[in-house]
């Protein structure tokens, strides 16, 4: 049975793209990618705080003016990034393979997408982190609504004891981003033991399989 749910993400800076022109809208399409790309190996190799138009334009080889007409600022920047890397994981749900996809039971895909926001936050959780210090509405931005309807969906679909749509929220609480960042790199948690957190709660609000 197909996802109930489609991506619900934008796409900041596409209105750069040139309608008629399919060459013109390749090259920035191409552009882009590349320009984020480069933005994501900075974060992964000096952290959100360290990335700077200067470093990203030397980084990606394109003139920092070419950013700055892609993206309008540094914050559209990490919309962008958080946007690009959010599409990636809702393809994953939506059509990627087994547990996190589709194919697989309700308490399975539960488990796996625990641990995928866990391993995955290194890059998104200090972008959500930097977006949300501009002023996003935590519980009402599109990929976090996404998410959260997709983590109810596999809770009833799971028949899950209790009210699926408030047990999302009281879930995903364990796995938001300045949690996670205080237990993992603050007070030392592994992943594993957040990881068997998750796995320990969702366990607790679904039936027992046979």
């Amino acid at each position: 049975m197909p996802h109930p749910l489609i991506p619900v993400v934008s796409r900041p800076g596409d209105e750069y793209f040139v309608a008629g022109d399919v060459r013109e809208r390749t090259d920035a399409s191409r552009n882009r990618l590349l320009i984020l790309r480069s933005a994501q190996e900075l974060i992964a190799e000096r952290g959100v705080s360290c990335l700077t138009m200067d470093a990203l334009a030397e980084k990606a080889g394109v003139g920092k003016g070419t950013i700055f007409r892609r993206f309008g600022s540094r914050s559209g920047l990490m919309t962008a990034l958080l946007d690009h890397s959010e599409r990636d994981f809702q393809q994953c749900l939506l059509s990627g393979p087994p547990p996190l996809g589709p194919g697989a039971p309700a308490l399975e895909r539960l488990l796996a997408y625990g641990r995928a926001i866990v391993e995955r936050f290194e890059l998104t959780g200090e972008l959500q982190q930097a977006a949300d210090a501009q002023g996003w509405r935590l519980f009402a931005v599109p990929a976090r609504l996404f998410q959260h309807q997709h983590v109810a969906m596999l809770l009833r679909a799971g028949g899950c004891r209790g009210d699926a749509e408030l047990l999302a929220h009281t879930l995903m609480a364990g796995l938001e981003p300045r949690l996670l960042h205080y237990q993992l790199k603050d007070a030392n948690i592994t992943t594993e033991r957040v990881v068997e957190n998750w796995n320990f709660m969702v366990r607790a609000v679904l039936p027992t399989p046979p």
